[in-house]
């Protein structure tokens, strides 16, 4: 089968796509398009050839890494899915198979593990620390945590903005009351 020549506008505008944008489209291929049209500085030949050679190396590896990184979400999604606790974790806003697979592996199956949700929350580093002094009483972020469990629970907050109608209205409240993003996003009270 002959393919049909693309214009360069044409290939850059569906790489783009293929890269996952979706917004702007059109704005990055005229912006990629005439940064291609300037004469670029270039090195002895010899060098260049080298340094070709060398990226394409990097590339070749950075395509393995990808391939594992697949395999691997692939595999834990079907593990997980196979847990009986899989359909009760991602009945959570936000959560899908993969987060929801971070969510247990880091919190385990073991339903007596947490004493209560406060516990969790501690444990996820969610929850801050009270210092009190005398008459001083200082509100600090907890630093000694899971840092995987803290990581995924950023990821699951941010999904749960389009996923939930409810997270959204609180992103919105605590947005417009003056939080930074993080801090409006965090789906744990701090009470």
């Amino acid at each position: 089968m002959i393919r049909p020549v693309l214009s360069l506008g044409a290939r850059l505008r569906s790489l783009i796509k293929k890269a996952g944008r979706k917004r702007n489209i059109e704005t990055e291929t005229e912006r990629l398009h005439a940064a291609l049209q300037h004469p670029q500085m270039h090195q002895l030949p010899l060098v260049e050839q080298a340094m070709g050679l060398q990226t394409m190396t990097l590339l070749r590896k950075l395509e393995a890494a990808c391939t594992s990184a697949d395999e691997l979400a692939e595999a834990a999604v079907e593990t997980f899915e196979k847990h009986p606790d899989a359909e009760i974790i991602t009945s959570f806003p936000g959560l899908g198979a993969l987060t929801g697979a971070r969510v247990l592996a880091e919190i385990g199956d073991a339903r007596s593990r947490f004493a209560d949700a406060k516990a969790l929350k501690a444990y996820a580093g969610a929850a801050p620390v009270t210092r009190a002094s005398g008459k001083s009483v200082a509100v600090m972020a907890r630093r000694v945590k899971n840092q995987r469990l803290a990581s995924v629970g950023y990821v699951w907050a941010f999904s749960a903005l389009t996923a939930s109608p409810g997270a959204k209205a609180h992103y919105d409240r605590r947005r417009n009351d003056g939080d930074r993003h993080t801090a409006a996003g965090a789906t744990f009270s701090t009470a």
